[in-house]
């Protein structure tokens, strides 16, 4: 089945563009394009999407302010924010609000179907350069860490590009392998560092 997407942008440039790109590519179903956090509040509760793509700097009331809002009358709603900078305070404020994914509005469009997808399946999907952000917050540079199981250096090189944004299919063209053999080199990464995600995978790795 589709999955059900709502987009709340005021740009409305990005706005079209996050349409388009929604309404284009199957498997995912766009349920409406709200242009203020006050129209998705008084809109999104009926239309139920199960994915929503929230701006945060939205004008008058915030997507923060939003998200908080939805999720209090409607938890089942995922929230992936998306922002231009990648400012902290915004991160852990949304996070906190709610959200369960953040991304830099210059993500590549096949990485931001990835991370709606992700969000579906349970996942938390960040931009690589947010990973670090949490990484940095919770593990910081004179900490001790937990030290991450012994990696090959194939995997090594998978995650690399992960937290480059690559996907699987980019993946295994660099590498000169079969996406099949990347899916089982991923199937032992994540065994080995006890994840469930690409984000998971990226945001321990980060930690070395």
């Amino acid at each position: 089945m589709n999955i059900r997407v709502a987009i709340v942008e005021d740009d409305p440039d990005i706005r079209q563009s996050l349409a388009l790109l929604i309404r284009g590519t199957p498997g995912y179903e766009l349920c409406t394009a709200c242009g203020s956090a006050e129209e998705a509040l008084e809109s999104l509760p009926a239309l139920k999407p199960e994915v929503v793509m929230m701006d945060i700097n939205l004008p008058r009331l915030s997507g923060i302010d939003c998200v908080r809002r939805l999720k209090l009358s409607n938890p089942e709603i995922q929230v992936v924010m998306l922002t231009v900078f990648d400012d902290s305070d915004d991160l852990f404020n949304s996070l906190a609000a709610g959200a369960s994914g953040y991304l830099l509005k210059r993500t590549p469009p096949a990485r931001i179907l990835d991370a709606i997808a992700e969000v579906h399946r349970g996942g938390a999907p960040m931009s690589p350069q947010i990973a670090r952000m949490v990484v940095e917050r919770f593990f910081p540079a004179n900490s001790n860490r937990t030290p991450l199981a012994e990696l090959s250096k194939r995997e090594e090189e998978i995650l690399q590009l992960l937290t480059k944004g690559y996907r699987y299919k980019e993946i295994a063209a660099t590498l000169g392998l079969a996406v099949e053999t990347i899916h089982s080199h991923l199937r032992r990464i994540y065994d080995k560092l006890h994840v469930t995600s690409r984000t998971e995978a990226v945001v321990k790795f980060l930690q070395r």
